[in-house]
């Protein structure tokens, strides 16, 4: 346990700050679950409109600090190229 006011302060703020990022993490995964699942299930619009949801999803994820810019780009260069190989 901590000892000092500042340390109390930090597992606090950390806690929250966890509990935050966790959430942002999780919004992001489903979001890409959703384009992956109109993949599969052949929907070119569905699958369009879920990569546009799924890209504001990440580069805000990207802006808040949770993810580094080159993975969100990563991901979003994925889930683009997979939504352009439809047919």
């Amino acid at each position: 346990m901590a000892n000092t006011k500042s340390a109390k302060k930090r597992m606090l703020v950390n806690r929250t700050k966890a509990e935050r990022n966790k959430a942002i993490k999780s919004a992001v995964k489903t979001s890409i679950k959703k384009v992956y699942a109109a993949i599969e299930a052949k929907d070119k619009e569905a699958a369009k409109a879920a990569l546009v949801d799924a890209t504001a999803t990440l580069d805000k994820a990207t802006t808040k600090g949770v993810y580094h810019s080159n993975n969100s780009s990563r991901k979003v260069s994925r889930l683009a190229k997979a939504v352009n190989k439809m047919d």
